[in-house]
């Protein structure tokens, strides 16, 4: 396998509202909802770095194509990283995360290893990083 990734997918329990917060809170560009005229079928795209896109589907439609049992998520299982060029630009975008309906569970601040950052929750307790690098800069 090569490491590659090509879509994240986070399931969510409310469809909608998720759009509503990475379209309309964070400026996400997506077509909206697709799939509705399937059973389990109503999902979100969103357009990422670099060919990569971020999906949103319903918890339950993921349990019913995987065949698992549906549980309850857990929320350090992982976190997903956004990195900045500046200090002052983890302080907007955690900001906008938190006006858009974000929960922040760690104001910004200076890292032990010499960054800054902050987390966030968003309406389904998916934890993101917003985070500034000085050794890891992001290329646009």
């Amino acid at each position: 396998m090569k490491p590659r990734i090509s879509v994240i997918t986070l399931g969510v329990e409310n469809l909608e509202r998720a759009v509503h917060f990475y379209r309309d809170g964070l400026g996400f560009e997506t077509d909206g909802i697709v799939g509705q005229e399937f059973e389990h079928g109503a999902v979100a795209f969103f357009d990422l770095h670099h060919g990569l896109k971020l999906a949103l589907w319903p918890r339950n439609s993921i349990a019913h194509d995987t065949g698992l049992q549906q549980n309850a998520p857990c929320i350090t299982g992982f976190t997903l990283g956004h990195n900045v060029a500046s200090k002052q630009e983890v302080d907007f975008v955690m900001q906008q995360a938190e006006l858009a309906g974000a929960v922040v569970v760690k104001p910004a601040q200076d890292t032990f290893w010499g960054g800054y950052a902050g987390y966030f929750q968003d309406p389904d307790e998916h934890v993101w990083e917003v985070v500034w690098n000085p050794q890891w800069l992001p290329v646009e």
